[in-house]
């Protein structure tokens, strides 16, 4: 085994039996120019570093959207689980109360015409959705 060794500087592959130097993707002779290992670790931790804010600004932005919806959620329930004797019209603004014996209902008249406990204003937009002014 020991004489069918080869030099290090011969490119010989025992699989193939073949000398394959001109096969490789890199230079192989002697007077090559070395190859060196280039230190990468700064790009990737600038690479983790703009990944990790990336994710994170997307993050806050999608936890900014769901909590918005859900407050829209909550004032829609509000809405449609108190009193009211009228079809609203989409485009208008309609102003929700609270009688004292805590039941809820929507009204017409602006909590500056009357002195019930006003819960706020809301506006039913096209999508019959309504959004607190």
């Amino acid at each position: 085994m020991a004489k069918d060794k080869k030099p290090d500087n011969v490119v010989y592959n025992p699989e193939t039996q073949k000398y394959d130097a001109s096969l490789k993707a890199y230079a192989s002779n002697v007077g090559a120019p070395v190859i060196k290992a280039i230190d990468n670790i700064p790009w990737k931790n600038r690479s983790i570093n703009k990944v990790n804010h990336k994710v994170s600004a997307k993050y806050l932005e999608l936890k900014a959207e769901y909590e918005a919806m859900m407050q829209q959620f909550e004032y829609n329930k509000l809405i449609f689980e108190a009193k009211f004797n009228f079809e609203p019209i989409l485009g208008e603004t309609y102003h929700l109360y609270k009688r004292d014996n805590g039941e809820t209902f929507l009204s017409i008249i602006a909590p500056d015409q009357c002195r019930f406990n006003a819960l706020g204003s809301f506006y039913l937009n096209a999508d019959q959705i309504w959004e607190k002014i």
